[in-house]
C-alpha cells in the first residue's frame, strides 16, 4: 500500500512513529496539527501516516515541521466510532487502523497512535499484535495528575474490558508495576486497589481475593502494595499505581476529564465578571497558566494498551492538536524505551516469583 508515495520518511536516525490519521471525532487535520506540534519539539521524531492520501498530502504539506519526514499509506476505508469491533476484525483490513497497527507488528514502527474506536482498536491489536504470554486480559493503562514528584499516577484499566476476577486485578498490578518503573522511572511502585472504602472488610468478595493475591505477590514481584485507595486517593501520593476494572476505571476517568473542564469555565467565568475581577486575572495570570497547566486533561492524553506484542497508543476521540501531541509524545517515549519487550520480559519474570512465593507459601502451611 505504500507504492508511489509522494512523500517518504528520509533518514532512520530517529523513532518511526506510525499514526492513524483518519480516526477521532476531530478529523485528520487535527491529526497533522498534532503531528507538527510534536516533530517540531524532536527534529529525530519520524511518521508512517495512515488514510486518505490526496488528503493527507495537503495536510502534510503545509506544514513545515513535517516536511520530508512522514511516509503516506493510502486507505480507503475508516473505522467509524459507531462501529462494531466484531465487524472490524473480520472486514476492516483496509482501514487505515488496520493499517496503523499493522506497521507495529511488521517492525516499520515503534508505537501506533489513533484517535479511533477503543473497542475496535484494542479488538485488532489484540488480533495482529497477540498478547503476551501468561496475560488474560490487556488493560489500558492513563496518567493521572497527582501529588506525586513524578506529578502522575497510573490507572489501569480504565476501558479495555469491563469485567476483571481477582486473577486480572492481580495481571493488572503486575503490569501497572512495570509501566511505572520504565514511564515514571519508580524503582518500587506503591499499588492501590480501588475500593468503595480503604477498611478491609469493605468491597465485593472478588476485591477482597484481589488484594490477598496482590499482597501475597508484591514482595517477589518488587513491588509495594498500600492496601486498599478510594475515589479521593486517585490524585494523592500515597500511590502510585491505581489499580481497578475497566468500568470503574473509565467512569472515573471521564470525570475527572468533565471535573478539570468544568473548574476552567468556572474560573474563567469568575474572572470575567467584573472590571476588578478583570484585574484579578491579569496580576494572576502566571499562576493561573501554571494550574492550567496541571490539570489540563489535554496534556496527559493517551491511554497505553498493555499486555500486547507491541506498543498501541489511544488518544482521545475529542482529543484537539495539543491532545494529539501528547499522546504522540508517550508513544515516542515507551518506543524509544522498548517498553513492550521491557514490559515481556518483567511479566514474565514476575509471574515466576509470583508462582514460587505462592508455592512456598503453601509449603509452609
Amino acid at each position: 500500500m505504500s507504492d508511489g508515495n509522494a512523500l517518504t520518511v528520509k533518514g532512520n536516525s530517529g523513532p518511526v512513529l506510525s499514526i492513524d490519521a483518519m480516526g477521532g471525532d476531530l478529523g485528520p487535520a487535527v491529526v497533522v496539527a498534532g503531528m507538527a506540534q510534536s516533530a517540531a519539539k524532536n527534529p529525530a521524531l519520524r511518521f508512517i501516516v495512515h488514510g486518505n492520501r490526496p488528503e493527507l498530502e495537503r495536510l502534510v504539506e503545509r506544514r513545515r515541521a513535517l516536511a520530508d519526514r512522514c511516509e503516506i499509506r493510502h486507505t480507503d476505508g475508516v473505522v467509524t466510532m459507531d462501529a462494531k469491533p466484531s465487524h472490524v476484525v473480520r472486514h476492516g483490513k483496509d482501514t487505515s487502523m488496520w493499517s496503523c497497527v499493522e506497521a507495529v507488528r511488521s517492525g516499520e514502527a515503534g508505537a501506533a497512535v489513533s484517535c479511533g474506536n477503543t473497542g475496535a482498536l484494542m479488538a485488532l491489536s489484540m488480533m495482529r499484535l497477540r498478547k503476551i504470554e501468561g496475560v488474560n486480559r490487556p488493560a489500558i493503562a492513563c496518567l493521572w495528575p497527582s501529588r506525586n514528584p513524578k506529578g502522575f499516577n497510573v490507572m489501569l484499566d480504565v476501558g479495555a474490558d469491563i469485567r476483571a476476577d481477582a486473577g486480572d486485578l492481580l495481571q493488572y498490578a503486575l503490569m501497572g508495576a512495570s509501566y511505572a518503573r520504565n514511564g515514571l522511572d519508580l524503582a518500587r511502585p506503591r499499588v492501590g486497589l480501588l475500593n468503595v472504602g480503604t477498611e478491609e472488610h469493605k468491597g465485593r468478595a472478588e476485591l477482597k481475593f484481589a488484594a490477598e493475591l496482590i499482597e501475597r505477590v508484591s514482595h517477589a514481584a518488587d513491588f509495594e502494595f498500600v492496601g486498599f485507595v478510594e475515589g479521593s486517593d486517585l490524585p494523592s501520593a500515597k500511590v502510585d499505581v491505581i489499580v481497578t476494572d475497566g468500568f470503574t476505571g473509565n467512569v472515573a476517568l471521564k470525570t475527572g476529564e468533565g471535573t478539570a473542564r468544568l473548574i476552567s469555565e468556572r474560573m474563567r467565568e469568575a474572572f470575567s465578571y467584573s472590571i476588578l475581577s478583570r484585574i484579578a486575572a491579569l496580576l494572576a495570570y502566571p499562576s493561573l497558566k501554571r494550574l492550567s497547566k496541571r490539570i489540563d486533561p489535554r496534556r496527559v492524553n493517551g491511554g497505553v494498551f498493555l499486555g500486547l506484542n507491541g506498543t498501541v497508543v489511544k488518544s482521545h476521540g475529542s482529543a484537539d492538536a495539543t491532545g494529539v501531541a501528547a499522546a504522540i509524545k508517550l508513544a515516542e517515549r515507551l518506543a524509544a524505551a522498548g517498553f513492550h519487550e521491557r514490559l515481556a520480559a518483567r511479566i514474565a519474570a514476575a509471574e515466576q516469583a509470583a508462582a514460587a512465593a505462592m508455592q512456598a507459601e503453601a509449603g509452609q502451611s
